[in-house]
């Protein structure tokens, strides 16, 4: 079971990667989708790769905006409190 877990979880990483590379691609061009791809590894910010992925399944693959929306949340629901957190522990410092 967990196995069949960690394959389909791998499935989904890589559907949203391609989805948010094709959706930065439609609007910015391959320069702007390698930028959000190379900061999503060097750096570890995704959102640009989280808001491509709900724009490249709306616009590229013709999902209803519902459907769209739900590809992309959970990466929107990982990325807002980390947000949070870190700016939360900026402020402290």
């Amino acid at each position: 079971m967990q196995v069949i877990g960690f394959i389909l979880f791998t499935v989904y990483g890589f559907a949203h990667v391609v989805a948010g590379f094709i959706g930065i691609d439609f609007y910015f061009g391959v320069i702007g989708a390698g930028l959000a791809i190379l900061a999503a590894v060097m750096v570890r910010f995704t959102l640009p790769l989280t808001v491509g992925a709900f724009f490249g399944a709306m616009d590229v693959w013709h999902w209803h905006w519902a459907f769209a929306a739900l590809f992309a949340a959970p990466g929107l629901l990982l990325i807002i409190p980390s947000v949070i957190i870190s700016i939360i522990d900026g402020v402290k410092k």
